[in-house]
């Protein structure tokens, strides 16, 4: 039986990751600062085990990684955090591969592309971020790359799907779990890509159970293109939705970001909402074969059902 570490299991890409490992056999350690949350996810389930730490402290991280023979990196930190933060947190990941000669798999955002030209995004294109968080995203890869561990690097789109809690979706979707006013940031009538949890977790096992996918880079898009009005109308069918939607748009993120951090740290991302990256997945299909995506309808109701259950 493969042994698997979930760096920041109690996040929503690390929560499915964890469930997608278990149902492909896979024993698990949940990692994660936060104990109740942890216990609520997995606590009693069976072939998950949960290790409290702290992804800061070297420590903490060597220490859930003994025996791993893949560690999934999925840990985030605030925005205004990120320039010390992820160099330190892939820094102790890096040191736990080395000392287990375990697989790295990293979970990467679209950042590192910056702006491109419309067409769907290959694993090819040109990496030439134009944004502070852009550049911490390219030196983390160029971090990985160097250091001699077996990786791969997994970029996917915005998040939205169970437990999956610090993503802008889900600041949408959880007053429509309870019929209230809604926001929405971005242009409504833009049309952009999100990703399914789920879905995305079963393409990185999937990829990971094979050898000859690690030192590359992989594009994992979601269920293909959305406009905010067609998640509109997706709610008021799946969920009954008939409140109107406030749209933020750059000049209230940038209102906000006179007296919030992380909005003022946002502003440099608007960007992804006039002009969003695609990502395309022609390389996964060569390599492993269709793509798990969930329609939108479907994803949305299973997500809605979530909140609901655990409100």
């Amino acid at each position: 039986m493969k042994n698997a570490v979930v760096l920041g299991a109690s996040g929503g890409m690390g929560y499915s990751l964890v469930n997608e490992l278990i149902e492909k056999g896979f024993k698990v350690t949940a990692f994660a600062r936060n104990k109740a949350k942890l216990e609520r996810l997995f606590g009693g389930k069976e072939g998950v085990g949960i290790v409290i730490g702290d992804a800061y402290a070297e420590r903490d991280i060597l220490n859930a990684c003994k025996g791993a023979d893949m560690i999934f990196h999925t840990v985030s930190v605030p925005y205004p955090d990120w320039t010390e933060g992820h160099p330190a947190i892939m820094k102790n990941a890096i040191n736990a591969a080395k000392a287990e000669n375990a697989k790295l798999i990293i979970i990467d955002n679209i950042y590192a592309y910056g702006k491109q030209n419309g067409k769907k995004v290959e694993e090819t294109a040109q990496k030439s971020p134009h944004t502070k968080k852009g550049q911490i995203r390219l030196s983390l890869e160029k971090m990985v790359k160097e250091s001699g561990v077996s990786y791969m690097i997994l970029h996917f789109p915005d998040y939205y799907g169970p437990n999956a809690e610090n993503t802008l979706l889900h600041q949408t979707l959880k007053p429509v779990s309870s019929n209230k006013r809604t926001i929405f940031i971005g242009d409504l009538n833009s049309k952009r890509e999100y990703i399914y949890t789920p879905d995305g977790a079963k393409a990185a096992v999937a990829l990971a159970m094979k050898e000859d996918s690690f030192g590359q880079n992989w594009n994992i898009p979601g269920s293909g293109v959305i406009s905010g009005k067609e998640l509109m109308q997706i709610f008021q069918r799946e969920a009954a939705y008939t409140k109107p939607v406030l749209k933020i748009g750059k000049r209230t993120i940038w209102l906000m970001g006179l007296f919030d951090r992380n909005m003022k740290e946002m502003r440099e991302m608007m960007y992804l909402y006039e002009n969003p990256v695609i990502l395309s997945g022609e390389k996964y299909q060569n390599h492993i074969g269709i793509l798990p995506a969930t329609p939108y309808e479907a994803g949305i109701s299973k997500t809605l059902a979530y909140m609901k259950k655990n409100e």
